[in-house]
């Protein structure tokens, strides 16, 4: 059987084409009742919009790429969910690819992964410099996640200073004095570690604790074994803390196993908080205390933004259109909260 066609569909709801194309195209100008008889009609044929020839006539091939250092962490794939989810909705196809932090393959992504094909990136980098994505002004319209590498950027985050503010202000107000950070970084730089790092340190400085660098305790990468390792590492050391800061929830988690095996109880003798609300932490024993990004709205967000920049170079591609360049960027933040749970408010409080 041949496939419907919109004549098809004309025919069947006894209206002209153009008013089969308004309905499907969600023109605002077409009554309830044509409406309701078109998409019937569309129903019954089985009728499907031709989303690549839509696309193609506009110019475009409706993929964007969402680039991620790492699939198998959970922040990132909960993430890839809900951009996957949003850009369905604006009729977006996703292509998600890993980079593994390297950063050739980020450079790779900035120029739009070496094909004509994708509309437009949505990037979280974690090798790349300022210099590389000013170098890069031929590739498709970017928008970057987490490292805010220069202020010329389209980006979207939480205020990760602030967030690490709120959760080391939440430890101190359980009287926790010696807290140590699970993959701090103690140096200057946008970056999410960074930021995090001197959000911890303005609480302490607010709360007249004196900051002592030997508690930031750097990682190789942030995942779960290397946030036990540096645990483990610390109390085998001698270093006694009350309250373990882990700039993800993936470090604290580790951080939950190493505590466990070295017989430290959770949080009577240490408190430990994490960041981002993965899954993983509303199962742990103790349950994970952490700072929840609104990962929706980080994946809404950065669609639409992305998409605003699609329409931009699509106008700046006509006859009479300015520059590029000339567009200021945006860095829009978006809410998180703190989630309180066993790990800082015991078992009883949780």
């Amino acid at each position: 059987m041949a496939r419907p066609r919109i004549k098809d569909v004309a025919r069947h709801a006894g209206v002209s084409e153009k008013t089969v194309s308004n309905v499907i195209n969600d023109y605002e100008h077409v009554s309830d009742r044509t409406r309701r008889v078109v998409q019937e009609a569309i129903e019954q044929l089985g009728y499907k919009v031709n989303l690549a020839g839509r696309h193609l006539r506009r110019g475009r091939t409706g993929i964007i790429a969402l680039v991620v250092p790492e699939l198998d962490v959970p922040y990132f794939a909960e993430l890839s969910r809900h951009v996957v989810r949003e850009a369905e909705q604006r009729s977006l196809t996703v292509l998600i690819h890993q980079t593994g932090a390297d950063r050739d393959h980020e450079l790779r992504a900035l120029a739009g992964l070496g094909t004509a094909f994708v509309d437009g990136v949505i990037l979280s980098p974690l090798a790349l410099t300022a210099d590389d994505l000013r170098d890069h002004t031929d590739g498709p319209p970017t928008v970057l996640l987490g490292e805010l590498l220069e202020e010329g950027a389209d980006h979207v985050a939480i205020d990760n200073e602030k967030a690490a503010r709120e959760a080391t202000e939440h430890l101190i107000g359980l009287g926790r004095r010696t807290i140590l950070v699970i993959g701090g970084c103690d140096e200057a730089g946008l970056g999410t570690a960074e930021a995090r790092t001197r959000g911890y340190r303005a609480a302490l400085a607010e709360a007249g604790i004196a900051h002592d660098p030997a508690s930031l305790l750097s990682v190789t990468s942030f995942r779960m074994p290397d946030g036990a390792q540096a645990v483990t590492r610390a109390l085998q050391g001698g270093v006694r803390p009350d309250a373990l800061l882990c700039l993800n929830d993936q470090l604290a988690l580790g951080a939950l196993r190493a505590l466990y095996e070295q017989g430290v109880r959770v949080p009577e003798d240490i408190a430990v908080i994490g960041f981002d609300d993965v899954e993983g932490g509303r199962f742990s024993v103790p349950t994970l205390s952490t700072v929840a990004p609104d990962k929706v709205a980080v994946a809404r967000v950065a669609v639409e933004l992305l998409q605003s920049r699609m329409d931009e170079a699509a106008a700046t591609a006509g006859p009479g259109a300015g520059p590029a360049g000339s567009r200021s960027t945006r860095d829009l933040v978006v809410p998180h909260q703190l989630v309180l749970r066993e790990s800082t408010e015991g078992a009883e409080r949780a």
